[in-house]
């Protein structure tokens, strides 16, 4: 029998099941690493990374509607973002975003590097602000926050089918409003959502360079 949690954990390994490797998506592991750094991303310097043709990854990025680009053609946003979010991720003395809640409990274990994160409750705006690593959530204020996670079946665009709607909220009643217009989602503890996110970000060994 499929449970909810079935149902959450299918599609965050759907959602993030390509960003712990280099096989499965242009927008993986290796991307997240080059835009910590804080810079856009030349398509030649991600080839690189890859070990792939430069047209060869122009191609497969024409393929993937989310990734964000400057007026240069360089990599901007792929789930971790140079561009103002509500989602504010500080790593390695760097400001940058994220796309959407869940994304901050996942990458600073993909990017073997603690995190702090700041992100208004998607209901009253109260700052929640929580700081992670690769062992966990090692603390949150409000400690009653809670992370919307929803179960679409059509991923084309990530972004809007699921992004758009994984939000923090200071705490399950402030969630309740969101949840009763959005019948379809969830909301997880934030040491849930972080548990539910680790089958699909495996530890790096080393961080960035």
């Amino acid at each position: 029998m499929t449970t909810e949690r079935d149902r959450l954990a299918a599609t965050v390994d759907a959602v993030f099941g390509c960003e712990r490797n280099t096989a499965h998506g242009w927008h993986g592991a290796p991307l997240l690493r080059l835009l910590a750094h804080g810079e856009p991303v030349e398509v030649e310097t991600l080839a690189e990374a890859y070990g792939r043709p430069v047209h060869e990854v122009r191609q497969a990025l024409a393929e993937a509607p989310d990734i964000e680009y400057d007026e240069h053609g360089r990599i901007v946003g792929a789930g971790l973002t140079l561009r103002p979010t509500p989602h504010q991720f500080e790593i390695d003395g760097h400001v940058l975003y994220t796309w959407c809640a869940m994304d901050t409990l996942i990458y600073p274990r993909l990017l073997a590097q603690p995190a702090r994160v700041t992100s208004p409750c998607h209901a009253t705006g109260t700052p929640i602000r929580l700081t992670v690593d690769g062992t966990g959530v090692t603390s949150v204020d409000p400690g009653t926050a809670v992370v919307s996670l929803v179960t679409p079946d059509d991923l084309t665009s990530v972004r809007t089918a699921f992004c758009h709607h994984v939000h923090f909220f200071a705490g399950p009643e402030t969630a309740r409003p969101w949840l009763d217009r959005h019948p379809e989602a969830a909301a997880l503890p934030i040491a849930e959502a972080y548990d539910l996110g680790q089958r699909v970000a495996p530890p790096e060994t080393t961080p960035p360079s």
